[in-house]
């Protein structure tokens, strides 16, 4: 038994066990001394929150100064277009009717009455926050997919529009779409 327990190979010799707590202990006295990141972070907060108030009364001014440039995407006939597809395009409002019990809230929340521009789309093929643009029908204007429609419309798109008898106007149509990056 005695042979046995002599025989018996270490996992780390004696030497190396020294070296490995030496190099631990550097590591420890060079992170506390040369790397004081519990006050570098609080400055860094600091600085981050005055960023921030300032940004704040940015948009603010920003806001009140001219309120329809806010959420908008400028019309720019320079995009580059990542698809093209033709699809069956009809128009729809925010009424109770034609939408759920919130009438003007979109399904991934955004208030469409709120921003007033008619620059909203729902598609159900298409994921939220894809720019879609219409040549045939509308130019160079740039829609984004912001709401969905009932499932049974797989492949059409709904334009919004602010005014029901706009939307009853443009009817059903069938036009090529531009899909952009």
């Amino acid at each position: 038994m005695e042979a046995l327990k002599q025989n018996r190979k270490r996992i780390i010799s004696l030497k190396n066990a020294r070296k490995l707590v030496l190099s631990l202990i550097l590591v420890f006295l060079f992170e506390i001394f040369l790397f004081p990141m519990p006050t570098l972070a609080k400055e860094a907060m600091e600085d981050s929150e005055i960023e921030q108030i300032l940004s704040e009364m940015a948009v603010e001014e920003a806001s009140e100064a001219q309120p329809a440039i806010l959420n908008h995407l400028p019309e720019n006939g320079a995009w580059e277009v990542k698809s093209t597809t033709n699809r069956l395009i009809t128009a729809y409002n925010s009424e109770a009717g034609q939408c759920d019990d919130s009438p003007c809230i979109t399904a991934n929340g955004f208030n469409v009455c709120e921003h007033g521009v008619e620059d909203t789309i729902a598609a159900n093929f298409l994921k939220f926050g894809t720019k879609v643009r219409i040549p045939e029908l509308f130019g160079d204007r740039v829609f984004i997919v912001r709401d969905r429609m009932n499932t049974r419309f797989s492949d059409r798109i709904d334009v919004w529009m602010i005014n029901k008898q706009d939307a009853r106007q443009f009817g059903v149509k069938f036009a090529k779409i531009e899909i952009l990056p």
